[in-house]
C-alpha cells in the first residue's frame, strides 16, 4: 500500500517534485505501520516560512524546513488513511551543499527529515538523533542518494 503525498508548488519552484514525494515514501516504506499514511509537502517562500516559523515556533526568523504532525482523529470519524501532516519547505532558504552534492539531493533530505519528524522522531538527544539518523540514513539509500549528503548540508548551513 502506498501513501497519498500531496506536494503543493504555488510559486512554481523549478523542483524535481516527483523526487520529492518519493523521498517521503521512502520515509514511510521503513515504518510499516505509516506506509498507507497521508501527508502534505508544502514548498513556500521564505517569507511564508518565516511567518510559520513565529507562529507555532515562536523564532521569527526562516528556516529550510517545519514539520507539522496531525492530531488523531476520534475513531468515530478517522476511518481511512490516517493524516500524518504538513511538511513545509523553503527551496529558496536550503542550503547549496558543499562538495559538489546535488541540490536535488539536499532537497530530498529535507523532506526525509521533516517526514521523520511527522512521524515523532526528535534529534534533542543523543539516543533519540542516533534512531532519527539511522532512519533517515536508511531513506537516503533507498533513494541511492549518499548519506554524505547531510554532512555535506549541515556544513553548507554552518557558513
Amino acid at each position: 500500500m502506498s501513501a497519498d503525498i500531496t506536494l503543493l508548488n504555488p510559486q512554481g519552484f523549478p523542483i524535481a517534485e516527483t523526487r520529492l514525494v518519493a523521498a517521503a515514501q521512502a520515509v514511510l516504506n521503513g515504518h510499516p505501520q505509516h506506509r498507507g499514511g497521508r501527508l502534505t509537502i508544502l514548498l513556500a517562500d521564505k517569507g511564508m516560512v518565516q511567518t510559520l516559523n513565529a507562529q507555532h515556533r515562536q523564532c521569527d526568523a526562516p528556516t529550510d524546513v517545519l514539520s507539522f504532525p496531525a492530531s488523531a482523529l476520534p475513531a468515530e470519524i478517522a476511518g481511512g488513511s490516517p493524516y500524518l501532516g504538513d511538511v513545509v519547505i523553503a527551496p529558496e532558504l536550503a542550503a547549496k551543499p558543499a562538495s559538489g552534492a546535488d541540490e536535488q539531493d539536499a532537497l530530498c533530505l529535507l523532506v526525509i527529515h521533516g517526514t521523520l519528524h511527522l512521524l515523532g522522531y526528535t534529534h534533542y538527544k543523543s539516543a533519540d538523533k542516533e534512531a532519527m539518523w539511522l532512519a533517515q540514513a536508511a531513506a537516503l539509500n533507498s533513494l541511492r542518494i549518499d548519506p554524505a549528503v547531510v554532512s555535506a548540508y549541515a556544513d553548507a548551513v554552518a557558513h
